[in-house]
């Protein structure tokens, strides 16, 4: 997710959106991020951690 590959968490990518770091603004964004690990677009490496999955 971040530029170095590491895995981000929901509030930290609503950080760097600069987003309100509000519950529902983060609960949001961890719901968004869920339905793209259903996708297969993204990992979730632990629970909360997120990251783009390795070719």
């Amino acid at each position: 997710m971040t530029s170095t590959g590491q895995p981000t968490r929901a509030r930290d990518l609503c950080l760097a959106l600069d987003l309100p770091q509000e519950r529902k603004n983060i609960e949001n964004t961890r719901a968004k991020l869920q339905r793209l690990v259903t996708l297969g677009m993204l990992v979730e490496t632990e629970p909360g951690l997120f990251t783009q999955p390795r070719p």
